[in-house]
C-alpha cells in the first residue's frame, strides 16, 4: 500500500539558495524534502530606523515584503515534517538567516537542527545531516551588530548628505572608506610631480657573438642615484675608456615557493588580472561551482565542484591534502611532492571558519568535465584546481648567477636565474620560463675582461602611482582590514551604482560627487571614513563572533561618540553645503541653444540641457562622453529571411557584422557573419572562421558547422607540427605555438611580436 503524500517526505531541509536544491536533494534521497528560503526572510523595515538606540539596540524585524507566500509554504512544510534541518550558507550571514528562519518557524535556536556545508559533495552533505548542531548565537549577534551599525550610519548620515550635497544620496560604513581610498589615490596622481633620474647600461661582449647588458649600480662605496644628465655622461665617458672586468661572481641555488590556495580576495584579484573579471562576476561563477553543476549521468549527475567561496582562510583539510598528494604523485611523479606537506598560515585577522577555496573532489579534472561547464565556469574552476594542486607541490628551483663588473672605479651589476627544476610550475605559473636553458654567465670567473659594445645613458622620469582597478582595490582593502570576504564585491558594486566612482575601462576613478562626499565626510564624520577605525570595528565584530564581546557593548561604544559627532555636524549644516562642479559638454541644445551639461543616470552618462525644467532636452552619450551618432544605414543584400521572407541586411555591432531581417522588430531573425581567417579546417578542409562564444570570448570553428564539429579557443595556423604533422595553433593569450593534436606535446616560442589569438 502506498504511503500518503504527506508522509513521503518526513525530513525537511531548508537551503538558502535555490541553486543547491537539486544537488542536495540528489544526495539525500526520498526520505527528505529539500526546499529553499531564497535568502533572508526577515529584515529591518525600510521606512524607519528599526533600532531602539535608547534600549540596548533592540531591533524590530519584519517579514520581507513579497515573501509572505514563501513563509506560509515554509511553515506548512515544517509543520508536516518530522525534523527540520536548516542548511543555510556556512558564514555569519547564513547563520543569521538560519536564526530568522527558526524564529519564523517557531523553533528555539538551541533546539534547531543547524547544518552547514563547506562543500556540496555527497559525503559532506550526508555527514552534515548526521551531525546537526544548535544555531551559533555569537555568529548571529556578530551579523546583527554589523547590520545595525550599517543601518545607523546609513539612516543617520544619509539625510545630512541630502541637505548638504545632493538629494537621494546614501552613506555606508565600508562603502565610504572604499570611496575615500579611490578619491585619495586620484588626488595623489593629480598632485604628482615627476622627478628626473638617469640609468646607464653597458652592452658587453661575451664571446661567440653573445652580448649581455649590465646595469650601473654605483661605486665601491655603495649605490649612486643619478638625477642629472651631466653626472651620467661623466660616468659614461670614464667607463668608455676603461675595461670592464669581473670583480665578484656568486653562484647559488635558489627556490621559489608556490602560492597558497585561493581565498576570496586572492581569487578575485587573479581572476581580474587573468580574465578581466569584475569581482561580482567572479563571485557569481564561484557560487555556481559551489552550488553544483550537472556533469551528466556518466559522472553521477549534479556535483558541487569547489568549497565555500567566501573565506579568508588558507587552511585545507587532511583529506584534501591527501587527495592532492595522490594526484601529484600519480600525474607528476614522486619527485614533485615535498618531503613534508605544505601548510599555509592564515593572517591573524582571518576568521578561519572555512577552508581555503579548493576543488571539492579531485575526481573531476577540469579537462574531463569541460564539456559540462560554461566558458567562465571552466576558466575559474581550472584556475582554482591548478592553484590548489600547485600549492601542495615542491618548490621550483633555480641556478642563480650574480656578477659585479668594475670599470673606472664604477660597479655594474647583472644577475641571471635559470630554472633547473620546474616543481609546482608544472601545474600553475604566471610566466613562460624556459626550463634548463644554459646560463650565459656561468662560464665567467673573477678577473675576466669583457669587450665593450656600447654604454648608454637614458633619461627617465618617475611615474605616478596607478589608478586602482578592482584587483588592486581589493588587495588594499584586505591589507588595511577594511571589509571581509563577503563584502568586497558588493561594496565595489554599491559605490559604482551610487555614482561615487566610475569605471574607465578597467580602472576605477572618483567622480566629482565622490570627491565632494568624501571631503564632507572627512570634515564632519572623520571616524566613519578612517581606515583604522573601520578595521578595528571589523575586529570588534570578530570578537562578538568568538564570544569575547557583546553586541550591546560594541554598539554602545560606537554610538555614544557618533551621536555627538552627528549633532555637531547638524549645527553646521548651513556652512557645509557643497556645490558640485558642472561638467559642460561641447553639445549645443538644438531646442534652446544652450551648451548642454553632462549628468549621470541609472544607465550611464547623458547630456542634459541646463535650462531644465523649461527645456527638458537630453541626449545619450557614448563611453567617451560624446553624443551617440544616428544609427548607420544597414548594408543591403540579395538574401531573404528564412522566417518571414523579408530582405536580409547587414548590421554592425561591437562584436562585428551580422545578418538581420529588415522587418525588425517584428521579425528578430539574426545570424552572425563569420570572418574567415585563411586557414583550412584540419578535419574536413572547409574554411575556419572566427566567432564569439559566451561573454563574447573569441573562438575558432569550421564554417561547415554542424556538419563538422571542429572548434578551438587557440588560433589555428597554416603551419605544420614537425613532430607529428598536425596543425599548429597560437595558444590563447600567449606567444607560443602548440600542436592541436592532444597526444603531441610540441611547443614553440614565437618572436616578441605576439599574433592576435
Amino acid at each position: 500500500m502506498d504511503m500518503p503524500e504527506s508522509k513521503k517526505h518526513i525530513n525537511l531541509v531548508i537551503l538558502e539558495s535555490p541553486g543547491k536544491v537539486a544537488t542536495v536533494n540528489s544526495y539525500l534521497g526520498s526520505g527528505y524534502k529539500v526546499i529553499s528560503c531564497k535568502g533572508h526572510v526577515r529584515d529591518l523595515p525600510k521606512s524607519r530606523l528599526g533600532v531602539d538606540t535608547e534600549n540596548d539596540f533592540k531591533v524590530k524585524y519584519i517579514n520581507i515584503q513579497g515573501k509572505s507566500a514563501l513563509i506560509t509554504e515554509l511553515k506548512k512544510e515544517a509543520k508536516s515534517a518530522d525534523k527540520v534541518y536548516i542548511a543555510t550558507d556556512p558564514d555569519r550571514e547564513g547563520e543569521a538567516i538560519a536564526w530568522h528562519l527558526a524564529t519564523v518557524l517557531g523553533i528555539e535556536p538551541e533546539q534547531a537542527l543547524r547544518v552547514a556545508f563547506n562543500e556540496i559533495t555527497k559525503k559532506t552533505v550526508q555527514s552534515g545531516i548526521d551531525a546537526p548542531h544548535p544555531i551559533d548565537m555569537n555568529l548571529v549577534n556578530s551579523q546583527q551588530a554589523r547590520r545595525i551599525l550599517d543601518r545607523i550610519v546609513g539612516y543617520k548620515i544619509s539625510p545630512y548628505l541630502w541637505k548638504t550635497v545632493k538629494s537621494g544620496l546614501s552613506a555606508g560604513r565600508v562603502q565610504s572608506v572604499a570611496t575615500r581610498i579611490i578619491v585619495e589615490r586620484d588626488a595623489e596622481i593629480e598632485k604628482f610631480v615627476p622627478k628626473e633620474f638617469w640609468t646607464i647600461e653597458a652592452i658587453l661582449g661575451l664571446g661567440k657573438n653573445q652580448k649581455i647588458k649590465a646595469k650601473f649600480f654605483g661605486d665601491e662605496n655603495g649605490k649612486i642615484e643619478l638625477d642629472c644628465g651631466e653626472e651620467a655622461q661623466k660616468i659614461v665617458d670614464a667607463c668608455r675608456d676603461s675595461e670592464f672586468s669581473v670583480k665578484n661572481l656568486k653562484i647559488s641555488k635558489k627556490s621559489k615557493s608556490p602560492e597558497p590556495p585561493f581565498e576570496t580576495s586572492s581569487l578575485q584579484q587573479v581572476a581580474s588580472r587573468r580574465f578581466g573579471f569584475h569581482s561580482k562576476r567572479t563571485m557569481k561563477v564561484a557560487q555556481e561551482l559551489y552550488e553544483g553543476v550537472d556533469l551528466g549521468a556518466a559522472n553521477g549527475g549534479v556535483h558541487g565542484l569547489i568549497t565555500y567561496m567566501r573565506t579568508d582562510s588558507l587552511r585545507i583539510s587532511d583529506e584534501a591534502a591527501a587527495a592532492a598528494e595522490a594526484l601529484i604523485r600519480a600525474k607528476y611523479g614522486d619527485a614533485y611532492y615535498p618531503s613534508k606537506r605544505k601548510v599555509y598560515k592564515s593572517k591573524a585577522a582571518a576568521q578561519d571558519a572555512h577552508e581555503a577555496i579548493r576543488p571539492a573532489s579531485m575526481d573531476f579534472t577540469p579537462e574531463d568535465i569541460r564539456p559540462f561547464l560554461s566558458s567562465d565556469q571552466y576558466r575559474l574552476y581550472k584556475l582554482i584546481w591548478d592553484r590548489f594542486v600547485a600549492s601542495q607541490m615542491k618548490n621550483a628551483e633555480y641556478d642563480a648567477v650574480e656578477v659585479d663588473f668594475i670599470s673606472a672605479g664604477y660597479i655594474y651589476k647583472l644577475s641571471e636565474s635559470v630554472l633547473s627544476f620546474k616543481g609546482y610550475k608544472l601545474a600553475y605559473s604566471d610566466d613562460d620560463e624556459v626550463f634548463d636553458k644554459t646560463s650565459k654567465l656561468r662560464g665567467l670567473k673573477e678577473g675576466d675582461v669583457l669587450g665593450i659594445g656600447e654604454i648608454l645613458a637614458t633619461q627617465n622620469f618617475t611615474e605616478p602611482p596607478a589608478h586602482y582597478d578592482e584587483a588592486s582595490l581589493i588587495k588594499f582593502m584586505k591589507e588595511k582590514g577594511v571589509g571581509r570576504p563577503s563584502t568586497y564585491a558588493p561594496t565595489i558594486t554599491t559605490i559604482l551604482e551610487r555614482g561615487y566612482i566610475e569605471r574607465d575601462k578597467k580602472l576605477l576613478k572618483a567622480t566629482p560627487l565622490g570627491v565632494a562626499t568624501v571631503e564632507l565626510m572627512k570634515k564632519n564624520f572623520p571616524k566613519i571614513v578612517d581606515y583604522k577605525f573601520t578595521a578595528n570595528m571589523e575586529d570588534d565584530l570578530d570578537e562578538i563572533a568568538r564570544g569575547n564581546d557583546t553586541l550591546e557593548h560594541v554598539l554602545g561604544a560606537f554610538y555614544g561618540d557618533f551621536e555627538k559627532t552627528l549633532a555637531k555636524a547638524q549645527e553646521k549644516i548651513g556652512e557645509n553645503k557643497v556645490e558640485l562642479p558642472v561638467e559642460e559638454s561641447d553639445i549645443i541644445c538644438e531646442k534652446c541653444g544652450k551648451r548642454m551639461i553632462i549628468k549621470s543616470g541609472r544607465f550611464g552618462k547623458f547630456a542634459a540641457c541646463p535650462g531644465y525644467p523649461e527645456c527638458k532636452n537630453t541626449k545619450p552619450l557614448d563611453a567617451s562622453g560624446k553624443s551617440k551618432k544616428e544609427k548607420e544605414e544597414p548594408e543591403k543584400t540579395d538574401l531573404k529571411c528564412e522566417l518571414c521572407g523579408g530582405d536580409i541586411v547587414i548590421r554592425k555591432s561591437r562584436y562585428g557584422k551580422f545578418y538581420a531581417c529588415s522587418n525588425f522588430p517584428k521579425c528578430k531573425y539574426t545570424k552572425p557573419i563569420r570572418e574567415e581567417i585563411g586557414v583550412a579546417c584540419p578535419k574536413c578542409g572547409a574554411p575556419v572562421v572566427k566567432g564569439f562564444g559566451k561573454n563574447h570570448t573569441v573562438f575558432y570553428s569550421c564554417s561547415s558547422y554542424p556538419t563538422c564539429d571542429f572548434s578551438s579557443w587557440d588560433l589555428p595556423t597554416d603551419k605544420t607540427c614537425p613532430t607529428c604533422g598536425g596543425m599548429l595553433a597560437v595558444k590563447k593569450g600567449k606567444s607560443v605555438l602548440v600542436c592541436m593534436n592532444k597526444e603531441c606535446s610540441y611547443k614553440e616560442n614565437l618572436p616578441e611580436e605576439k599574433p592576435e589569438a
